[in-house]
């Protein structure tokens, strides 16, 4: 019997992307006989999504894939699934495989929960027997077993997704492809869900892991693929892997920011750059408990009295943080030429995650500001502080993360 359960030879994908007009829209039969008999087919274009993509995984062994969005994780769990065909390549696979890919895969809103289990099963591989031997197991684990005879139209988006992803996590696979599940439900059922993939990982079986929050990859796999761009950029053990991923966002400049004058400026932000702490640490990367710090370079070719203010941001929501130097009563030198400012923010304790940094150039007037110069290209990758929580952290109903001091005080 081989020693790896998984063996992937030179795997590629490609999409055909279509340009053209009538690209976005449905077409008539006349013009779709046209585009076959009449020369008129639009431009297509080909898109590599995976690329000469070489591995293998050993029987046992938990291995992360991770790489930014559309490095190509979730394509190759769909191709090693079945679920996608690869365009070239080829995909060796011992043993029985499971996958957490789609959550909701086979449920139909018009079945009961009951019936969905049964169904959903069987769409996923599990024998009627197995089923009736894990039933109580998954309904008590979805916590449905109230509505359990109930439609699940009648569910709420929660509860719906606790019970497909009961029935998944509880198949009997010796290989697992799991995707990103720790998005699922509240965060009470995210912690259960953390917990059911340790013993999934623990229990001798097979997995590939894909997921953006570095903590529980750390903490699931002992190695891990990075992907960059459809490409295998490194693959090996987990610290170097994780390191290698953190290092895609320096390469693409989402922590320096250089430009010239631009056109008609007075005065305008010139060069920016995050620096990482504590000293080694990856550029644009910090733990929970580090400060973050940025030197801005202001070009201005006349005297003006100019503020400088930072935002952080995420998915382009309404800033987290907004910090003015007007505030502290802090501007810029009055006189032209370049001058640089360093901004030292202390430990703000944000979850884990990637956030966007806005920095503002204002002129002060008399009672107001003029916004000269904004940049938003720059971005801070947030890691957990193992030392200020042990257990991986998932984002809840806040942003910042706060460690109280709890006190039992006794019967009352």
């Amino acid at each position: 019997m081989s020693q790896n359960a998984i063996i992937v030879t030179g795997l590629g994908k490609t999409y055909q992307l279509s340009r053209g007009a009538s690209a976005s829209r449905y077409r008539t039969l006349r013009e779709e006989m046209g585009r076959w008999f009449g020369g008129t087919r639009e431009k297509t274009e080909k898109f590599d999504a995976l690329n000469e993509v070489s591995f293998s995984v050993k029987r046992g062994e938990v291995m992360g894939i991770i790489g930014r969005n559309g490095a190509g994780k979730s394509t190759l769990l769909k191709i090693l699934g079945r679920i996608t065909a690869p365009s070239r390549g080829e995909v060796n696979i011992y043993g029985r495989l499971g996958s957490l890919l789609e959550i909701g895969t086979g449920f139909h809103p018009e079945l009961t929960g009951r019936e969905n289990i049964f169904f959903s099963g069987a769409i996923l591989g599990m024998k009627r027997a197995e089923i009736r031997r894990r039933f109580d197991e998954i309904v008590a684990f979805a916590e449905v077993e109230q509505f359990i005879d109930t439609p699940c139209k009648h569910y709420s988006s929660g509860m719906y997704m606790r019970l497909a992803f009961a029935v998944m996590a509880h198949l009997e696979a010796d290989i697992m492809l799991i995707d990103e599940v720790l998005a699922v439900g509240d965060v009470g059922f995210q912690r259960k869900c953390l917990g059911k993939m340790s013993e999934v990982a623990g229990s001798g079986r097979t997995v590939l892991f894909v997921s953006h929050n570095m903590a529980a990859v750390r903490q699931l796999c002992g190695c891990a693929l990075v992907l960059d761009r459809g490409n295998v950029a490194f693959s090996g053990e987990i610290g170097a892997a994780v390191a290698a991923y953190k290092e895609q966002f320096v390469a693409d400049g989402t922590s320096t920011y250089a430009r010239r004058k631009p056109g008609g400026g007075s005065a305008w932000i010139a060069f920016a750059r995050l620096h990482g702490r504590p000293a080694g640490r990856p550029v644009g990367c910090m733990l929970m408990s580090d400060s973050l710090e940025i030197e801005v370079d202001v070009e201005c070719v006349a005297s003006r009295r100019l503020a400088l203010s930072l935002q952080i941001r995420e998915d382009g929501q309404s800033p987290l943080v907004h910090l003015p130097s007007v505030d502290i009563g802090q501007v810029l030198p009055s006189e032209a030429g370049r001058h640089r400012v360093r901004l030292t923010v202390p430990p703000i304790m944000l979850y884990p995650g990637v956030y966007g940094l806005r920095l503002t150039l204002s002129e002060c007037g008399a009672g107001a500001f003029d916004i000269l110069d904004q940049v938003n290209d720059l971005q801070v990758t947030v890691e957990q502080d193992m030392e200020v929580c042990t257990r991986p952290l998932t984002r809840q109903a806040g942003v910042i993360f706060v460690r109280p001091r709890w006190e039992y005080l006794g019967r009352v």
